[in-house]
């Protein structure tokens, strides 16, 4: 279920510091996810956690997480930019992205990044930057391989991501002519699973073929990344998955696969699993209509948190100060721009709600102010640091709308 740890006094606290609606990010539990991370996955070696960047791109929550040891998987020439910014360099940086501008490889080799390409027809393009890197990491489409279907991701053979396993070899000669001596694989085959099997089943699958293009190619394997993919518990009905039971599950998979070898590393990618859970929009109802349904309208709006409105996601919303009231109302709890997907709950349960009332949509810390827009002249909100000594601090502004008119020419 949602986390809840956070008392309704801290959102209120921070609502009288910050006008509304803005994030709010925990930084003692994200601390803490990367933390567990480290611990859960001691056991397998070489494991790193690259925090997503495109999950929640704030320098304030980078420098956490690379205190934390993690690094940071980019996919956008502005993503390095701002990993070079908060101090990552070199193998701290996953450079992964599809349909790649030669000039976004070339950044990442300058920076001397890890890169992960795409396609095959992303190796020439490398190779026509200089020499090849020492170790290359190429994505792989598994195809019918693909345990279970989620709505993000679908059926593999529909999925834009990656080569086909048939394509890999060939692109590891064409590396290995130009100079390349390692590689690494890389897949991503569901999205928010909480099917507690699928990482190990990833992992498994990614092993046994990296052996077997070690065996035919001559080159060798440096590392696996897993990706991203373990989900969180939108609904309060959902259990979190046990990473320790995940982590030992990997463990397994690398020792019957590798056996005493431990040269291989181990990467992870999992963005969400580490904010999502500790990311909250705090925003204010501000508006009553009732017609054929109840409609509360808030002063966030599907600009601030795009998830309900694109994919039709779950996020669970408390009343501060009304945890305990009876959920005995129903409404449409939706924002103010003219597109009637604008809806952050539709025919939700709550306690009844009045004008003014502070609502706070939780799991919002992944993939939620980094997909903010600026449809019908909406502008993206505040993003808050809650401390670990208990005090707040703003790590980004409200959009202005002199920032709404800056590029205009």
């Amino acid at each position: 279920m949602p986390d809840f740890s956070v008392p309704d006094s801290v959102f209120e606290e921070a609502a009288r510091r910050f006008p509304t609606p803005f994030y709010l990010y925990d930084e003692a539990a994200i601390r803490g996810e990367a933390r567990l991370l480290n611990e859960a996955f001691s056991s397998v070696p070489g494991y790193r956690e690259y925090f997503a960047v495109k999950a929640l791109p704030n320098p304030a929550i980078l420098r956490a997480l690379m205190d934390e040891g993690c690094g940071l998987d980019c996919s956008s020439r502005p993503e390095l930019m701002l990993a070079r910014r908060v101090g990552a360099k070199g193998e701290d940086i996953m450079f992964s992205a599809n349909a790649m501008p030669a000039e976004e490889l070339a950044l990442a080799r300058e920076m001397g990044a890890l890169i992960n390409l795409d396609d095959l027809s992303d190796v020439p393009t490398l190779l026509s930057l200089g020499p090849a890197p020492e170790a290359v990491s190429l994505r792989v489409n598994p195809g019918k391989e693909v345990r279970g279907r989620t709505s993000f991701m679908g059926n593999a053979a529909d999925a834009k991501y990656g080569f086909m396993p048939s394509q890999l070899a060939g692109g590891l000669r064409m590396l290995k002519d130009g100079g390349t001596t390692k590689f690494g694989l890389h897949a991503m085959t569901m999205s928010n699973s909480l099917q507690e099997g699928y990482y190990a089943h990833n992992a498994g699958y990614l092993f046994e073929l990296g052996l077997e293009l070690e065996r035919e190619t001559g080159l060798t394997l440096a590392f696996v990344n897993l990706s991203g993919g373990i989900g969180i518990p939108y609904k309060p009905e959902e259990e979190a998955v046990d990473v320790r039971r995940v982590a030992a599950a990997v463990c397994l998979k690398y020792r019957r696969a590798f056996g005493e070898r431990d040269d291989v590393r181990v990467f992870s990618e999992l963005g969400r699993l580490v904010t999502g859970p500790h990311g909250y929009l705090v925003t204010r109802a501000i508006h009553r209509k009732d017609t054929y349904r109840t409609y509360i309208g808030v002063d966030a709006c599907a600009s601030n948190l795009l998830r309900p409105a694109m994919y039709g996601a779950y996020h669970h919303i408390t009343v501060a100060g009304k945890r305990e009231a009876p959920a005995d109302q129903t409404y449409d709890v939706t924002g103010s721009l003219c597109e009637n997907n604008d809806k952050f709950a539709v025919q939700r349960q709550m306690p009844a709600v009045e004008m003014g009332d502070l609502l706070i949509i939780h799991d919002a810390g992944a993939h939620g102010h980094a997909m903010g827009y600026q449809y019908n002249g909406r502008l993206r909100s505040a993003e808050v640091l809650y401390t670990p000594d208990g005090d707040f601090r703003l790590i980004r502004r409200a959009e202005t709308p002199e920032d709404y008119f800056a590029t205009l020419v």
